[in-house]
C-alpha cells in the first residue's frame, strides 16, 4: 500500500483520485501519541466571551463538528457563578452570536432553525427557545440595544428596495430565471467567495415589545447608502456600535461608491435611532476609521485610525473624541504596535485593545486619560474578551493549550481534556537570527512528539500568508505545527519581514519586496534552526506554504530551492500582475506601488513564473475552486508548469471550498494529502 502510494505520488496517476466519504472519526492520538488529524476536526472551538451585565454569568460560543453533516455546529455555553460550565438546551436547533438582554434576564441569539437565519430569544437557562425576527431576508448579524427596547440588525438588501420584501420577491424571481447571463457595470465581481448578486449590507432598527420580541418591521437606519456596513466580505460587529443610551448607532464604512474597491479608506459615521441621515465624523482621514467604541458614560467616542492610504499592515493610531466627532485628539500615536480591536473598560478609565506583539496576540489596556499602553497578557493569543465591574474574562490559547475562558490567568472552561487525555503536544521554543540588513528576526522550532536525543528526524518549514499576518504562539486550526510533530517532523516556523508584531519599519520592509527579503530570511532562519538542531535531517525537508506562503514556496522552487525535498502550495500565487488583477481585493496592488503596467519590472522580479525554467524539486499544488482572493487559475498554471516540465507534482482540487478549508472532512483529506506527500518525499535514502 505504502510503495504503491509513493509510485503514484512520485509518477503522477494516469486518472484522476477522490477523497472517500467515510464514518466519523474516532479521535485518538497518533500512533506516536501526538495530535492527529481527527482530533484535531472534531475539537471544540472555544470563543467570543460575554458577561451578563451584573458580571456573574459568561456566555460564550462553542463550535462543534457534525462530522456526517460535513459541517460545523454553534453551540452556547453558560458558567454561572462558580458552576462548572453548562451547554444551554437552546443549542439543540443551532446556536451563534449570544448576547445579553439590557436585564440580564434573557439571551439572543442567533439560528437557522427556522429555515432562516434570524434572531432567538432564551431566557438565562437556556431551556426554551422564541423567535423574535421574522425578516423576509436572513438576519446576518445584531446588537442588543443598551436601552433593552431594541435591536440593531444587519440585514442584506437591494438599495434600490423600499421593503425587505421587495428583496426576498426580486432573489426569489432570480431563482426560476432560465437564462443565467449575468452583467456587471463595476467591481467587485466576486468578494471571497461568492459572485457579487447587488445586494448590500445595511443597518435595521427592530423595535421590542415588553416581552422581547419584534414589535412591527424593521426601520432602516441606513437607507438608500451606496455601502455596506458592515463591510464585505469578512466584516462584523465591531464595525457598529450603540450608544448607551439608545440613541444613536456609530459605523464605520466605506462612501466612494464605484471607486470603493480601490481605497481602503473608511469613515466613522454616526446616525440616530430615530431616523435621519448619517454624519460623517471622520471625513479628513483617507486612511481607514474604523472600531468605533462609546464610553460608558456615552460621552465620548475611541476609534482606531489608520495613518496611510492604501498600505497593508498600517499600525493604526488611537483616537479618541466627543461623541459627536469633535475635539478629536490622539491618544496613542507612538505606540509601534498596530491594534486591532477596541473596548472601554467599564469604568471609563481605560480601553482594551488587542495587537500582535512578538510573536504573541496580548491583551492591552489603554489609560483614557494619558494613553500609557500596559500589556495584560504574556504569551498567547487573546481572540475575545468581556469586562464588567472589573471582572475581565477572555478567550485565550497558545500552541500548545487550545482556547480556554480565562479569567486573569485563570482557566474557566476545559473543554477538549478528555479528547486530549493521552496526547503528546511538542512545546514550541523560540529563536533569533540575523536576518536581511542584519535585523534580528523571530523564529520558533517544534520537536517531534516522538524525539529520541541522538535520533535524527525530517522536518517541515511552515511559511505563512497575508503576508502581513504573523506566526503567533498560539493554536491553529488550518495549519497547526503539532500536526506535523505529530507525524514524526521537526518544524520551523519564521517571522520574516512584512510580518506584524515587530514595529512598522519591519511590516513596511516586505512593501515593494515580495520575493527576496522576506526570502533571505526564510534561507537564513531556515539554517540557523538547522544549525541549533542537529537532530534535523536536512537532507529530509520539505517547505509548505498557503496563500502567500504558496507563493513563497513558488518562489523557493526558482530561486532557492535547496536544501528541501519537496514542496507543498496551497492557493499559492504563480503570476502576480494576473493575481492583482483579477482577485477580490482591487486596492492590494499598493504592495507593489501601483498597478503591474506602470511597474512591470518590478512585477516580473516578484513574479514566480519569471523563474520556472529552474523549477525542478517535487510539488504538490492544493486549490479551491471557491477562492477569488487567489483564483485557482494561478494554481492551475503552477501546476502546468510543473507538469510541462516534468516535475514530479500532483493537484488537490478542493471544489466546493474557498480560500479556506472548512468543511470537516474536506479538511482531513486535504491534511492527509499533505502529510502523506511530505511522508512519502522524507522516507530516509
Amino acid at each position: 500500500m505504502r510503495v504503491a502510494l509513493l509510485a503514484a505520488l512520485l509518477l503522477g496517476a494516469a486518472a484522476p483520485t477522490f477523497a472517500q466519504d467515510g464514518p466519523a472519526p474516532s479521535p485518538a492520538p497518533t500512533a506516536a501519541g501526538g495530535l492527529s488529524l481527527e482530533q484535531l476536526a472534531m475539537m471544540e472551538r472555544v470563543s467570543d466571551p460575554r458577561l451578563s451585565p451584573d458580571g456573574r454569568r459568561v456566555l460564550y460560543h462553542v463550535r462543534t463538528t457534525d462530522w456526517d453533516g460535513n459541517r460545523g455546529v454553534g453551540e452556547l455555553w453558560m458558567i454561572d457563578g462558580d458552576s462548572a460550565p453548562r451547554r444551554l438546551t437552546v443549542s439543540d436547533g443551532g446556536a451563534g452570536n449570544g448576547r445579553w438582554s439590557a436585564d440580564g434576564r434573557a439571551v439572543y441569539f442567533l439560528s437557522g432553525r427556522g429555515g432562516s437565519s434570524q434572531v432567538w430569544r432564551t431566557d438565562a437557562d437556556g431551556q426554551a427557545a422564541t423567535q423574535v425576527t421574522t425578516s423576509p431576508v436572513d438576519v446576518a448579524g445584531f446588537r442588543v440595544s443598551p436601552s433593552g427596547d431594541a435591536l440593531v440588525l444587519v440585514l442584506p438588501g437591494f438599495i434600490e428596495c423600499a421593503e425587505l420584501a421587495c428583496t426576498r420577491d426580486r432573489l426569489r424571481a432570480r431563482a426560476t430565471r432560465t437564462a443565467t447571463v449575468q452583467a456587471y457595470d463595476r467591481l467587485p465581481l466576486r468578494p471571497w467567495d461568492s459572485w457579487n448578486d447587488g445586494r448590500r449590507n445595511h443597518l435595521f432598527v427592530q423595535a421590542l415589545n415588553g416581552s422581547g420580541l419584534a414589535d412591527g418591521a424593521p426601520r432602516p437606519l441606513t437607507p438608500g447608502l451606496d455601502a455596506d456596513v458592515p463591510s464585505r466580505p469578512l466584516g462584523g460587529e465591531g464595525e457598529y456600535v450603540i450608544s448607551p443610551d439608545g440613541r444613536h448607532v456609530v459605523f464605520s464604512t466605506q462612501t466612494q461608491g464605484r471607486t470603493e474597491v480601490f481605497t481602503n479608506n473608511s469613515d466613522l459615521h454616526r446616525v440616530a435611532v430615530a431616523g435621519g441621515a448619517p454624519v460623517n465624523l471622520t471625513p479628513g482621514n483617507a486612511a481607514p476609521d474604523f472600531a468605533p467604541a462609546v464610553s460608558p458614560d456615552g460621552r465620548r467616542l475611541a476609534w482606531l485610525a489608520g495613518r496611510r492610504e492604501n498600505v497593508g499592515g498600517d499600525q493604526a493610531r488611537v483616537m479618541v473624541a466627543a461623541v459627536d466627532g469633535s475635539e478629536a485628539r490622539v491618544l496613542v500615536g507612538d505606540w509601534d504596535r498596530g491594534p486591532a480591536s477596541l473596548a472601554w473598560r467599564s469604568d471609563g478609565r481605560a480601553l482594551y485593545a488587542t495587537a500582535a506583539d512578538n510573536g504573541q496576540q496580548k491583551l492591552f489596556q489603554i489609560d483614557a486619560r494619558t494613553g500609557q499602553v500596559e500589556a495584560l497578557t504574556d504569551r498567547g493569543v487573546v481572540s475575545g474578551f468581556d469586562e464588567t465591574d472589573g471582572r475581565l474574562v477572555m478567550a485565550w490559547d497558545a500552541s500548545d493549550r487550545p482556547t480556554q475562558i480565562l479569567e486573569r490567568g485563570r482557566p474557566l472552561t476545559d473543554h477538549n481534556a478528555a479528547l486530549l487525555a493521552g496526547t503528546a503536544l511538542s512545546k514550541p521554543e523560540l529563536f533569533t537570527f540575523a536576518g536581511w540588513n542584519g535585523h534580528p528576526v523571530q523564529g520558533w522550532v517544534y520537536k517531534p512528539v516522538s524525539f529520541v536525543e541522538g535520533r535524527t528526524y525530517p522536518v517541515a518549514h511552515l511559511i505563512h500568508g497575508g503576508p502581513k499576518s504573523p506566526w503567533t504562539d498560539g493554536w491553529g486550526y488550518r495549519w497547526n505545527p503539532q500536526t506535523y510533530a505529530a507525524a514524526g517532523f521537526g518544524v520551523v516556523m519564521i517571522n520574516f519581514h512584512g510580518s506584524p508584531g515587530f514595529g512598522q519599519a519591519f511590516t513596511d520592509a516586505i512593501n515593494d519586496h515580495w520575493g527576496d527579503r522576506p526570502l533571505e530570511d526564510l534561507q537564513k532562519g531556515f539554517e540557523a534552526a538547522l544549525a541549533a538542531n542537529p537532530w534535523m535531517d536536512r537532507d529530509r525537508a520539505c517547505a509548505l506554504g498557503a496563500s502567500y506562503g504558496g507563493y513563497m514556496v513558488n518562489m523557493i522552487a526558482g530561486r532557492a530551492h535547496a536544501p528541501y525535498r519537496c514542496l507543498v502550495n496551497h492557493a499559492g500565487i504563480f503570476d502576480v500582475g494576473m493575481l492583482m488583477n483579477a482577485m477580490d481585493i482591487g486596492n492590494f496592488i499598493h504592495e507593489f506601488g501601483g498597478p503591474s503596467w506602470e511597474r512591470a519590472e518590478l512585477y516580473a522580479a516578484m513574479s514566480p513564473n519569471t523563474y520556472v525554467a529552474a523549477w525542478e524539486k517535487p510539488m504538490l499544488v492544493l486549490h479551491g475552486s471557491r477562492d477569488f482572493r487567489v483564483p485557482v487559475e494561478q494554481g492551475l498554471a503552477t501546476f502546468s508548469a510543473l507538469q510541462r516540465q516534468g516535475v514530479p507534482s500532483r493537484f488537490v482540487h478542493v471544489p466546493d471550498e474557498n480560500h479556506w478549508i472548512l468543511k470537516p472532512q474536506n479538511w482531513v483529506a486535504w491534511q492527509r494529502e499533505i502529510l502523506d506527500w511530505t511522508a512519502a518525499h522524507t522516507v530516509p535514502r
